[in-house]
């Protein structure tokens, strides 16, 4: 089995900045592509960041410029850096491992829990 955990979310100002993490543990052989997700009040999950195991990372323009994306492949741990936020970054926030090898050529789907972000003043 593999657990997902998000940490680092909070209530925080208009401007101000967060730092969530994911930290994947269990039975990993690797940890490939990390997708991070977001779902407001009253709204569908949407997909705005994933990175890569070598790094390269993608953001929708919604949140490009103000939130970054990186990964330790050793400690099997995501980071997502958000700063400049705004009320409508407000949602909990979800980290997946969409494609997380459990043995050579033996992939699973993996969701955390999420954590709430509250953007408010």
């Amino acid at each position: 089995q593999v657990q997902l955990v998000e940490s680092g979310g909070g209530l925080v100002q208009p401007g101000g900045s967060l730092r969530l993490s994911c930290a994947a543990s269990g039975s990993i052989f690797r940890v490939n592509m990390i997708h991070w997700y977001r779902q407001a009040p009253g709204k569908q999950r949407e997909f705005f960041a994933a990175v890569r195991r070598d790094g390269a990372t993608t953001v929708v323009d919604s949140v490009k410029g103000r939130f970054t994306i990186s990964r330790d492949n050793a400690k099997n741990t995501a980071y997502l850096q958000m700063n400049s936020l705004k009320p409508e970054d407000t949602a909990v926030y979800y980290c997946n491992l969409p494609d997380v090898e459990i043995s050579q050529y033996e992939y699973l789907d993996v969701w955390g829990q999420g954590t709430l972000v509250n953007v408010s003043s």
